[in-house]
This record gives structure tokens, C-alpha cells and sequence, in this order.
């Protein structure tokens, strides 16, 4: 398929996707990333409180933390990594909050539900390189659960919806979270950004 025709697929793809009310529990609008042509894909939870409002995903503090890494890593910005990565989620609407504080995890019939999405677009993209971000993220790409010290900072071979993929995992850029603030967490994100950057597909998008 050519890009063209990638692209037009991509669009068809969101319209579909923006008209989709099939769970109860989520809280619209529905959000998804700009139908770029793009040989890698990013992989996050699900968009927070504020994405709707904002219309894209990773619009809010953990998205400004997340542009940062890759612009200190790539230079890139976050316009940039916008327009050359396919920006892809788990889940597409808010799932709300959780009875202990934070957002709640979207339940299995919820992540069943938006895994045609996610199928349609690795279809569509033909991906070389996926990049899931957060503990749900990295388990739904990689197909197991696992230690993000065990994960984050290696290149790891996967099959994803049929297709063999690199998967280079990132931990959530959450301010809740501690985790890539503290060791091994600090020294094992830069390694993960290190690998990121020097990938061909990403270097491809460095040299634009």
C-alpha cells in the first residue's frame, strides 16, 4: 500500500473510530494521534482527563515530560515526533477515575474492545518499531507481564498483530510516578532513549 494510501486509510480508520460509544464506562471524546505515515508506532495506556478537551493524545504534563526525554535524546521536538510517529493507545477514552486516586485501569473487555483498533493500524502502518509506554503498554505489545528493570533500557524482537517488530519500552512519564526519577530507573531510561535514538526508523525521523 502506498503512503497515499496509507493515509486514506488512516483517515477512514478515525472517523470509524471517533463514532465508537461501544463502552459504558469510558468517558469520551474519543482520542487518537494525527494519521501519520509512520514505520514506528508509540503505545500509551490510555488518554487522561485532559486529552479530550485537547483533542490528542499526551496533551498534558506527562506528554510534556514524555517530548522532553525525546527531545533531549533526538532533538526532536514535540511538533516533530508528532508529525513522524504514529501515536497509538491501548485504550481511546478516558476510563475515569480510580476508587484510590489516580486514572483507572481499563478493564479487560474494555482493552479487547479497542485491540481491533490497534490490529487495523499495525495492518495499515506495517510497523518496524513499536514503542509502548507504561506497565500495560509494554504487556500488551510484548504478551507478558514483567519488571520494567527487566525491560526498559533492551531491544526486544516481538510478534505484534502478525507482524515481527522491535519494541524499545519506556516507562510512564506519569508525575505520580517515581519510577524513571529514581534508580536503576534514571540510568535505565536514558539507556532505553539511547537505543530509541539510534534505531534506523527513528534516526530516519532525527534526520528530517
Amino acid at each position: 500500500m502506498s503512503s497515499p494510501a496509507k493515509h486514506r486509510a488512516l483517515r477512514l480508520m478515525h472517523g470509524e473510530l471517533d463514532a465508537c460509544r461501544v463502552c459504558p464506562n469510558m468517558i469520551g471524546p474519543v482520542v487518537h494521534g494525527a494519521p501519520v505515515v509512520s514505520r514506528v508506532i508509540l503505545v500509551g495506556q490510555a488518554p487522561g482527563p485532559r486529552e479530550g478537551s485537547f483533542g490528542r493524545p499526551f496533551a498534558w504534563t506527562a506528554g510534556r515530560t514524555m517530548f522532553r526525554w525525546f527531545e533531549e535524546a533526538m532533538g526532536v521536538g514535540e511538533d516533530g515526533f508528532r508529525a513522524g510517529v504514529y501515536i497509538a493507545a491501548v485504550a481511546r477514552c478516558f476510563p475515569g477515575k480510580a476508587s484510590g486516586g489516580g486514572d483507572r485501569r481499563p478493564d479487560a473487555d474494555e482493552i479487547a474492545r479497542c485491540e481491533g483498533w490497534l490490529q487495523r493500524e499495525a495492518a495499515i502502518l506495517e510497523p518496524e518499531l513499536v514503542v509502548p509506554v507504561g506497565t500495560l503498554a509494554i504487556e500488551r505489545v510484548l504478551g507478558e507481564k514483567m519488571p520494567l528493570a527487566e525491560i526498559v533500557g533492551e531491544l526486544r524482537r516481538a510478534r505484534w498483530h502478525g507482524r515481527e517488530v522491535d519494541v524499545i519500552a519506556l516507562p510512564h512519564p506519569s508525575g505520580a510516578s517515581t519510577w524513571h526519577r529514581m534508580e536503576p530507573g534514571k540510568t535505565l531510561l536514558a539507556r532505553a532513549l539511547r537505543r530509541l535514538a539510534r534505531h534506523p526508523a527513528m534516526a530516519a525521523l532525527a534526520r528530517e
